[in-house]
Formats: C-alpha cells, structure tokens, sequence
C-alpha cells in the first residue's frame, strides 16, 4: 500500500489548490444571457439607434448636399396691337428651367472624411455604452452575491444559536444549566435573529435590482458559492495601458476631434463656392418665340462662409483639447482600477488571516467552556467575534472578485464582443 502514500498526497495537494484553479466565470451569469441583456440595455440600444443616425448621415454627405431642381413658369400675356382686329393679342408662353449645383473638386472627399469620422465615433459610443452597461451588470450580480453570502453566513448563525438554545433549554429542565446561561443565550439568538432578518432583506432587494434592470439574465434560486480570489495574470503597467487603450470615450473624443478638422477643411473649400449649371428653354408668342440657352449663376462668398470656417477650426480645436484631457483622465481612471484590485486583493488576504486567528480562538475558547475554564458570556464573546471575522472575509472576498473583474472588464478580456464580431465580419467579407 505505500504506492497509495503519493496519490493521497498529491490529491490533498490538489484538494488545496483547487480554490486557486478553479475559473474565475463559475460564479457569473452565463456569457450568452450577459450579451442579450446587455445588447437590450436600454442606454445601448440607444447607442445603436446613434450609430443608424451616423451611417445615414454619412451617406447624405457622400451624396452631397445638391440636388436637381427643375422650374416651369407657364404664363399667359396679353397684347396691344393695332394690327390686329380688335387691337388685342393672347398668347400662351412658358418657361422651363432644368439646373443643378456641382460640388466643386475635393469638398466631395472632405465630405466623405467627416463622415467616416462621424460613424467612428458613434461606433465608439456604441462600444462605451455596452462597456457601462456591463460594469453596471458586473456590479449588480457582485452586490447580489456579497448580500447573499452575507445573508448565509447569518442564517448559519442563526440556526446554530437555535440548536444550542434548544438544546440548553433541555439541560435547565434536567437541572444541569443555570437559568443566567439560557438569558444570555437567548439574547445572542435575539441579535442573530435580526442579523438575519436584516441580511435577507438586503439580499432580496438586490434580487430585485437584478430582475429589474436585467431581466435577460436570470437570478439562480441558490447563489453560487465565491471561491478565493486569484491574483491578476500580468504586470499591472500592461494592465494599465490596454485599458487606455481600449478607452470608447478617448476614441469618440479623437474621432470627433478628426471630424472637426475635416469640417474645418470643409468650411475652407467653401469659401470658394459652388456654380450652378442649368438648362432653360421658353416658349414666347404663342410659340413664334423659341429659346435655348445655359444658366450659370455663382454665390459671392462673403463674411457668413469666413466665420463657418474660424468656427470650425475653433471647435476642432475644443475637440482636441477634450481629447487630451480625456487620455489624462483615462490614465488616472486606469491606474485607479489597477490599483483598488491589489488593494482590494490585499485586504481579502488579510480578513482571511484575521478569520482563521479567530476561528482557532473560538476552538481554544470552546475547549475552555466545555472544560469549564470560562463561563458561556466569554464563549458567546469570541463567537461573536469569530461570526463578525467572518462576515468581514465574505464582504472582503465578494469586493477582491469585483475589483479583479472589473479591470478585465475594463481591459476588454470579459464580457466584450467586439473582437468577435469584428472577425466575424472580416470572415464574411473573405467570403
């Protein structure tokens, strides 16, 4: 039997770890039900309605703000002539006048360019609200299970209390407690009633929240127990910079900011403005009259087309501005997140240690009581700390898992699509 010393080792080595191995996604809705409530968030679904309104924008640019204008004048004239019997003469003329302003060359591609701008930064706003409404969602399912696990912990209290109230109640009537010991034990269990009560409450309202503003996905009857957290792969500095770099509002601030400048370009071209080229032809004296002939007529530019122009080049320049002050900020936001995970991590770590010391204390202090060392006060004193020890860990494990998910979050690693869809879509244009 010694081959089976090394298995047994290993599978307790293994038993260990398995808190370290397990996947982080256990404990989370299922992908899929994450993408359908986010794709029908309402601030998304908005976000899609704006991007529609920048792509039809777009192809009203590249058509061109020109159309084809045709004007008909029929007329009737009367005439004064002696010739004619009567000395009057009616006569049936029209005028027809067919005309169309030309986009003089290079505001065409100006006009494309802003808007390739413009449905890029909308394609980013698209991207920034599904960002919002996963955080919101990531943080809704982490407050719902942090009120669930807290509210378990409780009810385990509770029932314990319960079961040694009872059973203490049944040593008074043998003669073999004191009336003193069942009051105090009946106070603990009062205070871990209402412990419990208000810890239920919690968790049922954050059911609720869940159900109302995602119902797509749905609250499991019983939550999923939270493993210990596991550290971060990678250096925080890489961290740090793909979460800049995957920034929607840094990216619709610069693409905006190339907007304006494509605008200003724009407003540029068009202090030379455009001619309009037609073609009329008329009927006069009933005919006896014929005409055909070009039409040309240019707008004077003046001091309006000179402002739109400073205008534009003005609000490019806003636009820039907000940019960089965004990059700063997204750096900041960046190391914040970052850093709260360690932070977070580390303070796990800690009430974990502080539950396992009170958690021996409480074995220490119970061998005591049964040993009649200390009375039942001191007892109910170190479990009390124990229970609050542990509730301390739980709220510590629940804020470690949040913290760490929402840098992958914000790094784009979870809960986003949109490297799927792109490849999708490059896929189907191979095709």
């Amino acid at each position: 039997m010694k081959w089976l010393q090394p298995v047994l080792r290993w599978a307790a080595a293994v038993a260990m770890a398995w808190p370290l191995l397990a996947p982080a996604q256990d404990f989370l809705p299922d992908p899929g039900r994450v993408r359908t409530a986010i794709e029908a968030y309402a601030e998304v679904r908005a976000a899609d309605a704006g991007l529609t309104q920048a792509r039809e924008a777009a192809r009203a640019l590249v058509a061109g703000p020109h159309e084809t204008q045709l004007n008909l004048a029929p007329l009737r004239r009367r005439a004064t002539d002696p010739g004619i019997p009567g000395g009057h003469a009616r006569y049936n003329e029209w005028t027809v006048e067919l005309s169309r302003p030309l986009r003089l060359p290079g505001k065409a591609a100006l006009d494309q360019e802003s808007g390739a701008h413009a449905i890029a930064a909308a394609e980013f706003r698209q991207g920034d609200a599904q960002h919002e409404a996963a955080r919101s969602l990531l943080a809704a399912w982490m407050g719902w299970l942090r009120a669930e696990a807290v509210a378990g912990a409780a009810q385990a209290r509770y029932d314990s209390l319960m079961h040694e109230h009872a059973s203490l109640q049944r040593r008074l009537a043998l003669g073999d407690a004191a009336q003193r010991e069942v009051d105090q034990l009946a106070a603990a269990l009062a205070s871990a009633r209402a412990d419990r009560q208000q810890t239920q409450a919690d968790a049922q309202a954050q059911r609720l929240f869940l159900d109302n503003n995602f119902p797509q996905v749905p609250v499991p009857a019983q939550p999923p127990a939270l493993p210990a957290p596991v550290p971060l792969e990678g250096a925080p500095e890489d961290w740090i910079t793909r979460i800049v770099a995957h920034n929607h509002q840094l990216g619709a601030l610069e693409e905006t900011a190339a907007q304006h400048d494509a605008l200003a370009r724009r407003a540029q071209a068009e202090r030379m403005p455009d001619p309009t080229v037609g073609l009329r032809t008329f009927s006069e004296r009933g005919g006896l009259e014929r005409g055909l002939g070009m039409v040309l007529s240019v707008p004077l530019s003046g001091t309006r087309r000179d402002a739109e122009a400073r205008s534009q080049l003005a609000a490019a320049e806003v636009a820039r501005h907000q940019a960089g002050a965004m990059r700063r900020d997204a750096l900041r936001e960046a190391r914040l997140v970052v850093t709260r995970a360690q932070l977070a991590l580390s303070l796990w770590q800690a009430a974990r240690d502080a539950r396992d010391a009170h958690t021996a204390s409480l074995k220490r202090q119970r061998r005591a009581y049964d040993l009649g060392e200390i009375g039942l006060a001191e007892r109910l004193q170190a479990e009390r700390l124990e229970a609050d020890a542990a509730l301390v860990e739980l709220r510590a494990r629940a804020d470690a898992h949040e913290a760490l998910l929402r840098v992958r979050v914000d790094g784009h690693t979870m809960w986003d699509w949109e490297e799927e869809t792109a490849q999708a879509g490059d896929h189907g244009a191979s095709e």
